[in-house]
């Protein structure tokens, strides 16, 4: 399982990565595995606002259906657009191409709640078990 050091975590098992002010986020290896193949993706709009810990889109695999929860509050200000023909790149690449969207914060303090590599490493062991 990949669990890039540079990245942080949240329980819901999204992926951030910090440029200033703005984050980019996708879900994380270990989620997509869980998910299998992932046929449909929904997500916000560019200019949306996402809150913390609140639903911000969908994904449908083959397995299952599931909400993705934003781990911080901002707004939308840029949409994988190429993600919503091609949902499985979620599957093939879930850390570069398949990110979800970018926010531009608007409470960075948020962040210090996320986990880093080794936590969600113990948190994914601890959940499994």
């Amino acid at each position: 399982m990949n669990i890039p050091g540079e990245l942080k975590y949240s329980k819901e098992h999204e992926w951030v990565r910090v440029d200033g002010t703005i984050i980019t986020l996708g879900i994380t290896d270990y989620a997509q595995e869980e998910l299998g193949d992932i046929v449909n993706v929904e997500l916000p709009d560019e200019g949306d606002e996402v809150h913390r810990e609140e639903s911000f889109g969908a994904v449908e695999s083959v397995k299952a259906s599931s909400e993705f929860f934003s781990p911080v509050t901002g707004k939308v200000t840029e949409v994988n657009e190429p993600l919503l023909d091609a949902p499985e790149t979620l599957n093939e690449d879930p850390y570069d191409e398949g990110w979800m969207i970018k926010v531009e914060l608007s409470k960075p303090a948020e962040l210090d709640d996320l986990m880093d590599a080794d936590a969600y490493q113990t948190y994914i062991q601890e959940e499994s078990k």
